[in-house]
């Protein structure tokens, strides 16, 4: 089902390879950072509309349901209709909802606009892994997939850089205007990509509806559905800890040492560069070793280094465990669109890790509510044992999943 022309045997990458790449990864770079100006400019929307914990945390969770509803649409459209242009018209959607915060003053407005935020962001990331997938072998979609998410930590790093600058001289609202610089991505996506020969070939020898085609791989049989609902645990987990720490880790590093915007941005950067690292390591692990090895590494080890969280009581010791929290358990991250993309055929590819992931976001997105619950009653010990506790769920869920086993055998 592979295109025989991508580059099996050399290094090197092809012009639209390269370009593939690039695009990909600057979407979900300006999707990341239009998604994380939330995390930063949430203490002072807080203050700013008097919300309770529970309130500001519903903002994150409903992005996150906008994102199912999105990842559903628009994974059906791009497995349609074609990825070049599904891709294109959700980083519009995403830019337009997140500039369009620059003049939201009540809770209502703020939720129905993150909504549709969620839809486009959740549309685009399916779509973006879908084109990865086609473009390269087998064993380098691990590598690419993470390298494409690195381009969504680089975008957490610009929205900490855009947050430290402009939420002290402009407010919060100021912050979100940046949401319109992805628009100018959806020219260069137009101008150099095309469908790849993959999904092309799929057109052409198509028999039966997306619809069905999406019912049939992912849930008409107990195997292939408890296959499909194992994947949405580990990603539920995966989005939990991610948007649990990154939606209040900055304000509860703030009130720990006392750090004002910039200095828990600062955290935030040391925090994503480990993310970076912890990606770049976990492909290069999931394409030699195989995918069971990968993340039962990372996810024992996300259990145990959440708790070093409590043990900071200085700056440079919070930077450094950051880091390390941030390479294992966000390192994951692009591993789940490589797996996905090898269980699930061409014809449903990007429906099937909108579905999958998108599924995760809307339900581990509540989380950020879990948390600011806990924080409202119990000690940061207990915030991150909830979160401990989570990553073992998901590495028994994982140990269980036939498909991953058989990926891990085939692996070189």
């Amino acid at each position: 089902m592979e295109t025989t022309t991508l580059n099996t045997h050399t290094h090197s990458l092809s012009k639209k390879q390269k370009w593939t790449i690039a695009s990909t990864s600057s979407g979900f770079a300006l999707e990341n950072m239009d998604v994380l100006f939330l995390s930063f400019a949430m203490s002072s929307m807080i203050a700013d509309l008097h919300l309770s914990g529970g309130a500001a945390g519903l903002i994150g969770s409903i992005t996150n349901l906008g994102m199912l509803f999105g990842g559903i649409l628009f994974g059906l459209i791009g497995d349609r209709f074609g990825r070049v242009k599904t891709f294109s018209y959700t980083i519009f959607i995403f830019a337009f909802a997140t500039a369009m915060m620059a003049v939201a003053n009540n809770i209502t407005f703020i939720y129905l606009l993150r909504f549709l935020a969620g839809i486009g962001a959740g549309g685009e990331y399916g779509v973006g892994i879908a084109i990865i997938a086609e473009s390269f072998h087998r064993n380098q979609i691990g590598k690419m997939t993470s390298i494409a998410a690195i381009g969504g930590q680089i975008g957490a790093i610009l929205a900490a850089i855009a947050a430290a600058l402009i939420i002290p001289r402009f407010g919060w609202h100021g912050l979100f205007l940046l949401g319109l610089l992805p628009v100018i991505l959806t020219y260069f996506v137009r101008r150099h990509l095309t469908e790849t020969d993959a999904f092309v070939q799929a057109k052409q020898t198509e028999q039966t509806s997306t619809a069905k085609a999406v019912f049939t791989y992912m849930f008409s049989s107990p195997k292939v559905a408890y296959q499909s609902l194992g994947l949405m645990v580990m990603t539920t987990v995966q989005i939990a800890g991610y948007f649990g720490l990154m939606n209040w880790l900055p304000i509860i590093v703030q009130k720990q040492l006392g750090l004002n915007v910039s200095g828990s941005s600062l955290w935030m950067i040391a925090t994503i560069l480990g993310m970076s690292l912890g990606m770049l390591t976990f492909g290069s692990i999931l394409d030699f070793f195989g995918p069971r090895r990968a993340f039962g590494i990372f996810l024992l080890a996300s259990a145990a280094m959440v708790f070093t969280i409590t043990l900071a009581h200085s700056t440079l010791s919070l930077l450094l465990i950051g880091a390390v929290v941030g390479f294992f358990s966000n390192g994951m991250f692009g591993g789940y669109g490589a797996v996905i993309s090898r269980l699930y055929p061409t014809e449903i590819r990007s429906t099937a890790n909108n579905i999958i992931v998108n599924v995760g976001r809307a339900i581990g997105g509540f989380s950020s509510v879990a948390i600011g619950v806990l924080m409202d009653h119990y000690s940061l010990t207990v915030v991150m044992a909830f979160l401990s506790l989570l990553y073992l769920i998901s590495f028994t869920t994982m140990l269980t999943l036939p498909g991953l086993r058989q990926l891990s055998q085939t692996t070189k």
